[in-house]
């Protein structure tokens, strides 16, 4: 693994800092917990696929932002299972950067990576469970806020990392 430099620290803070600010500021706050969640945020995982070392500022965004919802239990959870399967997404679907689909609108591994973490959404279903919601309406309901906002942000992270040199 290669030394940080200052201007890595830089991005990754930034993309922790974004994370947090497009998840706790008002009125995205209000979809951004529980059952029922949109969390615009989540577009920011594809920053991953530009360079690996965004893992950490996603992990550390998503575990900052989950403090504003059940405390340490959501940081430990939520922040565990970010780290685990954006990994797990940038591994598996890496090789498909560079193919489209539907004529060019999204990109393969975009695509790809926005179902298998939406299905990651067991681990939210699972910790709302311990609170008191329903399990599978839970998976559900997460899964699919979670399909929407990651197939959105896919054409707007695609786009923009056209723009943007997101690799450095």
């Amino acid at each position: 693994m290669k030394n940080f430099t200052v201007r890595d620290f830089v991005q990754v803070a930034l993309v922790a800092a974004l994370y947090i600010v497009l998840t706790i500021t008002p009125p995205l706050n209000a979809i951004s917990y529980g059952a029922y969640q949109f969390r615009v945020s989540e577009m920011l995982n594809f920053t991953a696929f530009y360079n690996r070392k965004y893992i950490i500022g996603l992990t550390l965004g998503c575990m900052i932002s989950n403090f504003y919802s059940f405390g340490l239990v959501d940081v430990i959870v939520g922040g565990g299972s970010t780290l685990v399967f954006v990994t797990l997404g940038v591994i598996l679907f890496d090789r498909f950067k560079k193919d489209y689909l539907f004529n060019g609108l999204f990109n393969k591994a975009f695509f790809y990576f926005s179902f298998f973490f939406a299905a990651s959404m067991v681990t939210v279903a699972i910790e709302l469970y311990f609170f008191g919601s329903p399990f599978w309406l839970t998976w559900f309901t997460t899964a699919v806020g979670e399909l929407a906002s990651l197939l959105i942000g896919a054409l707007i992270m695609d786009k923009l990392g056209k723009r943007i040199d997101l690799t450095k």
